[in-house]
C-alpha cells in the first residue's frame, strides 16, 4: 500500500486477525509493508486537516492503492485518482468514501447480543485512538459463543398453541361453565346473558390487546404480567402487583382444588357413598391428596405438566361435544320433567327476557349475576404467566390470548343459546305432573329443578352424564395446575429483582429450565393452609379483584407508554388504541367494586401499602419505564411554558452559577450559594478542568464518576443543586463557557459566584487578566457578580481523601482554583486595589476597612427580599463581596 499522506491508508482501519485461520473473520489479513509496524487491530488514525501537497496543476492527488482481493471490484475503484481542487468547492468531485475503505459489513450478532464473542470485542474510540486496546477475550464462565448459554441446550421451549392457547382454554373454561352458565341464563335471560358475556369479553378482549401491544415491545423474559407491567410503570407498581398477583393464584389454586373436591363428593352422594362425614372433612382429606398429587407434577417437570393439561383438554371439548350432541337427542319424560324439553321457539322466546329472582338473600340484577359470572374469564393471563418457557414469546402471547378468547366467547354464547332453547326455568321433577301438563307449577311447592334451580342443567342435557363430571373434573384440575405453575414463575421472577427483603432465597431454580421449586413448595403450603381453613367463598371476590388489579395495570400501561411516547414504546402489535387502553383499566375498576366494592376498598389498600414499600425502599435498579418518559416529558413541557411567562420583580429568582469545582472541595461557597437559592431556585457548581477527559469518562456527561460523587454530596446535604464540567479549555474560556451553555430557555443562572483570588499580588499577570476577564464577561451578559472571601480560604482539598479520583484528571491541573479564594489566602495581603472612579472618597485600605467593619453587607437573597430592605439592582451592575467580620468589602462601579 502507498504510505503517501492522504492515501486511503491514513483513515481505513487496519485489521488484525484474532487468530490464524479464523473462519469467523469476514477480512482477510492486511499485509503490512512494513515488518516492524504492527498495530493493533482495530486501530485507526486520526483525520488530520492538513494542507494537501500539490501535484501539477494544483490539484491535491488521493491515490487509492489496489486491493488484493477480487470480490470487491465492483466497490473498490484500484488505481484510479481522486482529484479534489483545494481552492474551489466542486460537489462533483465530493463521493462517499465507502469504497476507500475495506471496512467489514455490521453483523447482526454484534448488535442482538452484547455477551457474543464479536461484540466483546468491539473497541472504543479511546482504544482506536491510542492504541490501548485492554484484553477483552475473556470469556464469561456462564455464556459460551455468540451468547449462548452452554447449560440451556436442553431447555424446553413451547410454543403458542401448547403454551398459550391451550392453558388460557383450560383456565376459562372452568367450573363456571358446567355449573353456573345455566343458571345466569335463567336469571338474566338468552338476550342479557349474551350482554354479559360480550361485556366479560369486552374487558378481557382490551386486556389482551394491550397485553399484545407490550409484549411485542421488546424481548419478553420470566415473569409473565410482574415483568410487564414494572418494567413498564417501574418496580413500585410492578413490585406490588407481582406479589398479591402470586398470592392470588396461590389462593386460587386451592379454591380449584375445593371444586373439584366439591364434584368428587356430588358424584358419591350419588352412590351413597362416603369417606368421614361427606362433608368439611372429605373435602379436606381429597384436597390434600390432590394438591399432593398435582404438586408432584410439577416438579417432575414442566414436560410432564404440559402433557397433563393436553390430556384434561381433550377430556373437557369431548365434555362440550356431549353437551351439544344430548341437546339434539329428543329428551326422556323424564328429563322432560325436570325441565329439558328439547327445542322450542316458544320456550326461547320466553327464556328471551330476564328474570331476576332472590336468591341466598341477595336480590339479584344484571350487575349482581356479572359479578358472579366474571371469574369465569380471569384465565387470559395463563400463557404470559409462563413467558420464560415461551419459544417466542412475542408471537406466541398475542396470537395465542386472542384467539382463546375468541373460541372460549364463541362457546359460552353458543351454550347459552342452547340452554335457553331446550331448558324451561321451574320443574318439578315429577312425571305425574308432566302428563298433568303441571310440571313447571311452583306456585304453591319449591321446585328442584329448571335453569333458576339446578346447577346439574348441562349435566341433564347432554348425551351421557357422567362425562360432564369428567368434564368438571378437568377444568378444576387444568385451572388448578395452571395457577400452581403461575404463582412461583412470577414470583420468582419477582425475587430476582429483590424489591422486598427476605424472599431472595425463593429465586433461586433448579434443573435446565430454572424451575422454581422452592416457589412450588411454598404455594403448595399455602393451598393446603387455605383447604384445611376452608371459607374460601367468603375471600373469592378478594381473588377476583386481585387479577383484576392486574388487568388494570396491564391496560394502564399501555396507555401511559402511549401517552409519554418514549423512544422505545415500539410494538410490533398495532392493533391497540391507547383510549381504548384507559377505557379497559377504567372498566376493570368499576368491575372491581361491582363485585364488592368493600374487597375493591381493600384490594386498593394492599395495592398502595406494597407500592409505598417499595419506594421507601428505593431498589436499585434502572428498567426504562415510562415513568420516567412522563417525567422528561413533563419538564420539557414546564420549561417551554417557562418561556411564555413574562418576567416580574415578585417572582425573580436568583439563578446563581458557582464556580466551585467539585463542590466537595469547596463547600463554603456552595453553601453560600445554596442560602441564597434555598433549594427554590436554580444552583449550578462548575468545574473547568484543562486537562481533556477520557472519552469513557464523557460517555454519559451525568453518570460518569464525578458527576455521581457530586450528586452524592448534594444529595448527602440535602441540597437540590446541578453539577456542569467543562473540560480542555482553560479558566478564561471555560468560564465563558459555563456562562454561555449553562441552563434552557429561561432556566439559565442570572448571577455568577466565584472565589476571592487570594494570590492576586504573587500570581502570573495572566492568571489574573484572565479572572478579571471571566467577571467582565458576566457584566456583559447582564449577570450579577459575587465574590465570596474566608479568612482561611475556600480550598479544603488537602484535607479530603478521594480514593475515586480520575486518574486522568488531577486538581493540580484544574484551573478552578482561579475561581475561588486560593488556598493560601491570608489576611496579611493586602487588600484588592480599588478601581478608579471619581466617586472613590478614600482609597486607603484601612480607612476602607475601619468604615467597613462597622457594616454588614448582605448580599441579595430571599431573606432580604422578604425584609423589604433590599431592591434588587436594575441598570446598576456590581459586584458585592459577603464575607464574615475582618475580610474586605469593595464594590466595582
Amino acid at each position: 500500500m502507498s504510505e503517501k499522506k492522504g492515501s486511503v491508508k491514513e483513515f481505513a482501519p487496519l485489521y488484525q486477525p484474532l487468530a490464524k485461520n479464523n473462519d469467523d473473520m469476514e477480512m482477510d489479513p492486511i499485509d503490512h509493508d512494513g515488518g516492524d509496524d504492527k498495530r493493533t487491530r482495530f486501530q485507526v488514525n486520526r483525520v488530520r486537516n492538513e494542507t494537501p501537497e500539490r501535484s501539477n496543476g494544483g490539484d491535491a492527488v488521493v491515490d487509492v492503492g489496489r486491493e488484493e482481493d477480487e470480490e470487491d471490484d465492483e466497490l473498490h475503484e484500484a488505481n484510479d485518482r481522486t482529484r479534489l481542487n483545494s481552492e474551489t468547492y466542486d460537489t462533483k468531485y465530493v463521493k462517499s468514501f465507502r469504497h476507500l475503505t475495506r471496512e467489514a459489513l455490521p453483523r447482526l450478532d454484534n448488535y442482538r447480543n452484547i455477551m457474543s464473542l464479536q461484540a466483546a470485542n468491539r473497541p472504543t474510540l479511546d482504544e482506536l485512538h491510542n492504541a490501548t486496546l485492554p484484553n477483552k477475550m475473556q470469556q464469561s464462565p456462564l455464556h459460551g459463543l455468540n451468547g449462548k448459554d452452554p447449560n440451556g441446550e436442553g431447555q424446553l421451549k413451547f410454543g403458542w398453541i401448547q403454551g398459550v392457547l391451550v392453558r388460557c382454554l383450560l383456565n376459562i373454561w372452568g367450573v363456571m361453565l358446567f355449573l353456573r352458565l345455566s343458571w345466569v341464563v335463567g336469571q338474566a335471560g338468552v338476550g342479557q346473558a349474551v350482554l354479559l358475556i360480550l361485556t366479560t369479553t369486552a374487558v378481557t378482549s382490551i386486556t389482551a390487546l394491550s397485553m399484545s401491544a407490550i409484549s411485542t415491545n421488546g424481548v419478553i423474559k420470566g415473569g409473565g404480567t410482574y415483568y410487564m407491567i414494572s418494567r413498564s410503570l417501574g418496580p413500585e407498581f410492578g413490585g406490588s402487583i407481582g406479589l398479591i398477583f402470586s398470592l392470588a393464584n396461590a389462593v386460587a389454586c386451592a379454591m380449584y382444588v375445593v371444586g373439584f373436591c366439591e364434584s368428587i363428593l356430588a358424584l358419591l352422594h350419588d352412590y351413597g357413598l362416603y369417606i368421614i362425614d361427606g362433608g368439611v372433612q372429605d373435602v379436606r382429606i381429597i384436597g390434600s391428596i390432590t394438591i399432593l398429587i398435582l404438586l408432584i407434577i410439577v416438579v417432575v417437570g414442566m414436560e410432564w405438566e404440559a402433557k397433563a393439561q393436553m390430556g384434561l383438554l381433550v377430556i373437557l371439548l369431548v365434555a362440550i361435544l356431549d353437551f351439544i350432541i344430548g341437546s339434539l337427542i329428543p329428551p326422556k319424560d323424564e328429563y322432560k320433567a325436570k325441565g329439558f324439553i328439547g327445542y322450542n321457539a316458544t320456550l326461547f322466546m320466553e327464556n328471551l327476557s330476564p328474570d331476576y329472582r332472590e336468591a341466598d338473600g341477595v336480590q339479584h340484577n344484571f350487575f349482581s349475576v356479572f359479578a358472579i359470572f366474571f371469574p369465569a374469564a380471569t384465565g387470559i393471563l395463563a400463557g404470559a404467566n409462563i413467558s420464560g418457557d415461551l419459544r417466542d414469546p412475542q408471537k406466541s402471547i398475542p396470537k395465542g390470548t386472542i384467539l382463546a378468547i375468541l373460541i372460549t366467547t364463541a362457546s359460552y354464547i353458543v351454550m347459552a343459546i342452547i340452554v335457553g332453547a331446550t331448558v324451561v326455568r321451574d320443574a318439578t321433577g315429577n312425571v305425574t305432573d308432566l302428563y298433568n301438563g303441571t310440571f313447571r307449577d311452583c306456585a304453591n311447592i319449591t321446585c328442584e329443578f329448571g335453569s333458576q334451580n339446578s346447577f346439574q342443567v348441562i349435566e341433564l342435557v347432554s348425551w351421557i352424564g357422567p362425562v360432564i363430571y369428567a368434564g368438571c373434573f378437568a377444568a378444576t384440575l387444568s385451572s388448578a395446575l395452571a395457577s400452581l405453575v403461575s404463582a412461583p414463575k412470577v414470583f420468582q421472577a419477582l425475587c430476582k429483582d429483590k424489591l422486598y427483603p427476605k424472599i431472595e432465597w425463593f429465586a433461586k431454580g433448579y434443573g435446565q429450565n430454572n424451575e422454581p421449586v422452592r416457589g412450588y413448595i411454598l404455594t403448595f403450603v399455602i393451598a393446603v393452609a387455605f383447604i384445611l381453613i376452608g371459607e374460601l367463598n367468603l375471600i373469592a371476590p378478594l381473588i377476583s379483584n386481585f387479577f383484576l388489579a392486574a388487568y388494570t395495570l396491564i391496560n394502564f400501561s399501555t396507555f401511559h407508554a402511549s401517552l409519554a411516547k418514549p423512544v422505545g414504546w415500539r410494538p410490533t402489535f398495532k392493533y391497540y388504541n391507547m383510549w381504548l387502553s384507559l377505557l379497559g383499566a377504567i372498566l376493570c375498576i368499576l368491575v372491581m367494586f361491582l363485585i364488592s366494592w368493600g374487597t375493591a376498598l381493600l384490594t386498593l389498600a394492599v395495592v398502595l401499602a406494597l407500592y409505598l414499600i417499595v419506594a421507601y425502599r428505593k431498589p436499585d435498579v434502572n428498567w426504562g419505564s415510562t415513568t420516567q418518559a412522563q417525567i422528561y416529558k413533563n419538564a420539557l413541557q414546564s420549561v417551554h411554558q417557562l418561556n411564555n411567562v413574562e418576567e416580574h420583580v415578585k417572582n425573580y429568582r436568583p439563578q446563581i452559577l458557582v464556580l466551585s469545582g467539585m463542590p466537595n472541595t469547596r463547600p463554603a461557597i456552595v453553601d453560600f450559594a445554596n442560602l441564597i437559592t434555598k433549594n427554590t431556585s436554580m444552583l449550578v457548581c462548575g468545574h473547568i478542568n484543562n486537562s481533556i477527559s477520557a472519552q469513557k469518562w464523557r460517555k454519559q456527561a451525568q453518570q460518569n464518576e464525578q458527576a455521581q460523587q457530586a450528586q452524592s454530596w448534594f444529595k448527602m446535604h440535602k441540597m437540590k443543586s446541578f453539577y456542569m464540567a467543562v473540560d480542555g479549555y482553560g479558566f478564561e474560556d471555560g468560564s465563558r463557557a459555563l456562562m454561555k451553555a449553562c441552563g434552557i430557555g429561561k432556566l439559565r443562572p442570572n448571577i455568577l459566584m466565584v472565589g476571592h483570588k487570594g494570590d492576586w499580588q504573587k500570581c502570573a499577570s495572566s492568571d489574573l487578566d484572565a479572572y478579571f476577564e471571566v467577571l467582565h464577561q458576566a457584566f456583559d451578559m447582564y449577570m450579577g457578580v459575587g465574590i465570596l472571601r474566608l479568612q482561611n480560604g475556600l480550598d479544603i482539598s488537602d484535607q479530603i481523601t478521594d480514593e475515586h479520583q480520575n486518574g486522568s484528571i488531577t486538581r493540580n491541573q484544574s484551573y478552578s482554583h482561579l475561581s475561588h479564594s486560593s488556598s493560601c489566602s491570608d489576611v496579611s495581603v493586602p487588600a484588592t486595589p480599588i478601581a478608579k472612579n471619581k466617586n472613590t472618597v478614600n482609597n486607603s485600605p484601612n480607612a476602607d476597612d475601619e468604615s467597613l467593619s462597622k457594616k454588614k453587607v448582605r448580599s441579595v437573597s430571599d431573606d432580604a427580599l422578604a425584609d423589604g430592605n433590599t431592591e434588587l439592582p436594575r441598570g446598576d451592575q456590581r459586584e458585592y463581596v459577603t464575607i464574615p467580620e475582618k475580610a474586605e468589602t469593595r464594590r466595582y462601579h
